[in-house]
């Protein structure tokens, strides 16, 4: 699959996005330009929000081959970097809206975590949120995406790539959840 020139000018503008830059407490240091923060190996805040129906199953979206971290790779959370002029509520609620086009849901907050890997550092805040209505992909950002049971979820990420950062949120989740999905998560 080849990137398109639309895909292209999402990335050069996510890209030059001024993301909150942090410490390893999670002090706001100020406002990075979104390519200069991941090139340096700074920390940023991120957000992950898991979206479920009704019937406890979770919406999963693969994301498109010119996402900078993680290209199409699967998803269990919509979410993103948070800017430098957002909360992480407000973060979790713009992200929702523009890669699912979900809005106007109650979002829970879960947890609050440290996450790292090559190229990813974060303060993560998870969120939940349970939608049944209709699904509005951003083509920029999202392949395709769907709702399935945890159960299949925690197969598939052993025989498909998923995102670790979103996985980290996810497991954290169930745990806290005692492994079960609360139907109105």
């Amino acid at each position: 699959m080849v990137e398109t020139s639309k895909e292209a000018a999402h990335r050069a503008a996510s890209d030059a996005e001024h993301i909150a830059w942090v410490d390893e407490q999670d002090n706001l240091l100020g406002a990075l330009v979104r390519s200069d923060l991941r090139e340096r190996g700074l920390i940023g805040r991120g957000t992950y929000i898991m979206l479920f129906n009704s019937a406890g199953e979770l919406c999963v979206h693969r994301r498109t081959l010119s996402k900078a971290i993680y290209p199409g790779f699967w998803d269990v959370a919509a979410g993103g970097m948070v800017l430098a002029t957002e909360t992480y509520a407000e973060s979790a609620a713009r992200e929702l809206e523009e890669e699912l086009g979900v809005s106007g849901v109650e979002l829970t907050a879960h947890d609050h975590f440290f996450f790292e890997d090559t190229g990813n550092r974060l303060w993560c805040s998870a969120f939940s949120a349970v939608w049944d209505g209709p699904l509005r992909l951003q083509p920029e950002e999202v392949l395709e995406a769907h709702f399935m049971p945890i159960d299949q979820v925690m197969q598939e990420i052993a025989q498909k790539p998923y995102c670790p950062d979103s996985l980290a949120a996810l497991k954290r989740y169930l745990r806290s959840q005692g492994g079960h999905v609360a139907k109105d998560a």
